[in-house]
């Protein structure tokens, strides 16, 4: 999507479609900043290339800038694949509290979180998708099971 994206102009990239978070650009941020939450959530104290503690919202921008944005989801994805190869099944097993956006207290079941976690990419990286298709752009193959190294043939 980040590849696809980049042949964009910045403009292109920012321009309003009407999606929800208005824009490619507002799509891929608002990516970004729900992982970075949940992360921090998920393992107190992880060592992200976020500088920001606190969030004013889900529409917040972390980076204005595409290709800061862009170094930041590799290192992101990375530090997430780590962390997920550490949280111990018993973690997974139990709940998880924390604090929302908003402040308040919640908690919920690990495991159910971890699923929203996952979907909650999935989700707006269709929603990515169908924006880069509106500005022309074609994404390329998205469906896991066609992606290089996925799919398994003899």
């Amino acid at each position: 999507i980040y590849a696809a994206a980049a042949t964009l102009s910045d403009e292109d990239r920012k321009r309003d479609v009407g999606a929800f978070f208005k824009s490619l650009h507002g799509t891929l941020a608002h990516i970004v900043l729900g992982d970075v939450a949940w992360l921090r959530r998920f393992a107190p104290g992880i060592v992200l290339p976020v500088t920001k503690e606190m969030f004013t919202g889900l529409d917040e921008v972390l980076y204005d800038n595409f290709e800061e944005m862009r170094v930041a989801r590799t290192a992101i994805d990375r530090t997430i694949s780590e962390t997920m190869a550490t949280i111990p099944d018993t973690q997974i097993a139990g709940l998880l509290t924390y604090k929302r956006v908003n402040g308040a207290t919640a908690q919920a079941p690990f495991d159910a979180v971890l699923m929203h976690f996952f979907n909650h990419q999935t989700h707006h990286r269709g929603q990515a998708t169908t924006i880069l298709m509106q500005l022309g752009i074609d994404p390329g193959e998205t469906d896991l099971m066609w992606l290089p190294g996925i799919l398994q043939t003899k």
